[in-house]
């Protein structure tokens, strides 16, 4: 394909802060981070009303909506709305102003932790969404661009600032990148979406090798810089993000000017807008390899733009000194009184100790990511007595208290265990991720939220003890977009379907060998099995037995799944693979999971591309 570039297109900056044109103000408050503006819930509601009237096309009113965080679900006249927590970060007044709206408009009575750290919110009908945005932009949440071909919301590792491993707190700077970013004119309409990611350490708990851009903290000669990556992604063409820059200053605000260039290159990328469904900056990095890319980076660098633009980081930064606010230690603290080992469990799967003495940061596992009301509001009010108000959602769709005292980790426990949510073994085998599949989106093939419930509960039939077990990581997707991250799991599947005598059934594509853990993003093996949704349960418990009967000593998951190989393991699940002929007794694998109604793929026309 010829490679397109509109040179001559216009790029404007966002304009002077605290003008008409860039009315935003920015105030070193938690939680805090995107500047609200009133007129634009005005403004939603104006463009619903005109749309719910007829008076204005499905097609324009998309695109703004979108742009609002609001996105269409499979189920009529109903929204998603995406809540955008940059770098996780959540306070308990936000905690419970979630617990509200989803009690006022979300019918399933739950909020949705994403893998890029978000909170959804569904099922809320289009005249009600303003009211929702309205409420929770008093607490600073902020849903904008939360959709369309935007800035993403921006991840981060969520123990940044408390990790014992990281050169410099990048959350300053991820703060600023957020409000450079958002509403500017340049990252309205790109021809996709760009994924953002910041993180400390090279242990890289943010991920950021799957990710449009990425940056990772650097020190030379005692200046804080980041190594800027750029190009990563999952989806249909996975690609590890190759590095553009090894040291990029970051108080002079250069790393928010390249970033611009990359955007301003992306944007003009014509022949990208063709197709849609291909149009990430993954695409172009891998047509013309980083070493051009870097090229045009630093010809776009020399553009009058770069001197006309305000890149004062100073301004923009979120400043917020945790530790000034952390809790003070319990007067009498509690311990357990008899049988503790439950409890030990807990401190062993769900506890790590900050870098400031006397501090730990204890990871909840939210199970599929969500959370009720009554959840919701436990949890704020753990953090607002607990941990100074700081708490970060994650990645694998848990939330990570901070600055939990070491005296009061009992009494945390106990309440956490109250909300039923004291289970232990974050970031373990039983901390199953999915999508939520055809729960809800357009795009699903299969019910991947049904399908993590089924496996988990199998995991927990298992009693899994063996301690290099517990640290495989089990991921799915309800379609090959791969919203769960299934390609960089352990064991990953997406949703497909078969066709047996005329009728459909569900399914899973597997793959082995995934990782994301220790800096590395691997990419596991797609293998050439195709198995029924009913039977995946199954397929896991053989393999995990596979791996305990015959592995070396010490031997973790994927050195074992390299060894073995794909055909070893397709061998192992070759029977389930055997779609049955449809009969009485063979029924149920004609439904999907969670589901009561013989099963049939409806996909609609996903609004990711939009």
């Amino acid at each position: 394909m010829e490679v397109v570039v509109d040179q001559q297109k216009k790029q404007r900056g966002k304009g002077r802060t605290g003008s008409l044109e860039n009315p935003e103000t920015y105030e070193n408050v938690p939680g805090h981070i995107i500047p609200i503006l009133e007129r634009e819930f005005d403004d939603f509601d104006n463009e619903a009303e005109q749309f719910l009237s007829g008076a204005l096309a499905e097609e324009q009113f998309i695109g703004f909506r979108l742009k609002q965080g609001v996105y269409g679900q499979r189920q009529p006249d109903v929204q998603m709305v995406r809540v955008k927590l940059p770098f996780g970060g959540v306070t308990p007044e936000q905690m419970e102003a979630f617990a509200d709206v989803v009690e006022k408009w979300a019918p399933l009575d739950k909020g949705h932790i994403t893998t890029r750290q978000n909170i959804q919110i569904h099922h809320v009908p289009l005249r009600d969404m303003e009211s929702l945005l309205r409420e929770i932009s008093a607490v600073g949440l902020s849903s904008r661009e939360g959709c369309g071909n935007t800035v993403r919301n921006v991840t981060g590792d969520p123990w940044a600032g408390v990790a014992a491993d990281e050169v410099f707190d990048p959350t300053p700077y991820a703060g600023a990148y957020v409000r450079y970013f958002v509403r500017h004119p340049t990252t309205q309409l790109m021809p996709r979406k760009i994924k953002t990611a910041f993180t400390g350490s090279d242990e890289d708990r943010a991920i950021t090798g799957i990710h449009d851009i990425a940056f990772l903290s650097r020190e030379r000669d005692g200046v804080k810089g980041f190594e800027v990556r750029v190009g990563g992604g999952t989806s249909i063409m996975a690609r590890v993000a190759p590095t553009l820059y090894e040291f990029v200053e970051a108080d002079n605000g250069d790393y928010l000017k390249v970033s611009e260039a990359v955007l301003r290159i992306f944007d003009r990328q014509e022949w990208l807008r063709v197709n849609r469904a291909r149009a990430r900056i993954k695409v172009l990095i891998d047509k013309i390899g980083i070493d051009a890319f870097r090229e045009q980076v630093e010809e776009e660098l020399q553009g009058d733009w770069a001197i006309e633009r305000d890149f004062d980081v100073e301004r923009l930064r979120f400043d917020d000194d945790e530790e000034e606010r952390a809790p003070d230690a319990p007067p009498t603290p509690a311990s357990p009184n008899g049988d503790r080992s439950e409890f030990d469990r807990f401190l062993q799967g769900n506890v790590q100790p900050q870098r400031q003495d006397g501090f730990v940061a204890v990871e909840v596992k939210i199970d599929r990511g969500d959370l009720s009301p009554e959840q919701f509001r436990g949890l704020a009010a753990i953090m607002r007595e607990f941990t100074g108000g700081y708490a970060r959602s994650t990645v694998q769709q848990n939330l990570v208290l901070r600055w939990v005292r070491d005296e009061a980790l009992y009494t945390v426990w106990e309440q956490l265990k109250a909300l039923g949510l004291a289970e232990a073994g974050a970031d373990e085998i039983t901390d199953v991720v999915s999508c939520p599949g055809t729960d809800s989106c357009k795009l699903g093939i299969t019910s991947s939220m049904g399908l993590n419930r089924a496996i988990k509960q199998r995991l927990e039939e298992m009693e899994i003890s063996d301690e290099l077990t517990r640290k495989i990581h089990i991921k799915m997707s309800g379609c090959p977009n791969g919203c769960s991250q299934h390609h960089i799991a352990n064991i990953g599947f997406y949703g497909a379907s078969l066709k047996v005598g005329g009728r459909q059934m569900p399914a899973y594509i597997p793959h082995i060998g995934g990782n994301y853990e220790g800096g590395e993003v691997i990419f596991g093996t797609r293998l050439k099995s195709r198995l029924p949704a009913k039977r995946v349960p199954e397929a896991v418990q053989r393999w995990i037995e596979l791996y305990e009967a015959e592995r070396s000593e010490g031997e973790e998951f994927n050195a074992f799944a390299e060894r073995a190989g794909a055909p070893r393991f397709e061998e192992t699940i070759k029977d389930l693979t055997l779609p049955a002929e449809f009969s009485l007794e063979t029924m149920q694998q004609f439904i999907d999971w969670n589901r009561s109604s013989p099963y049939k793929v409806e996909r609609g026309e996903g609004e990711c591309a939009i």
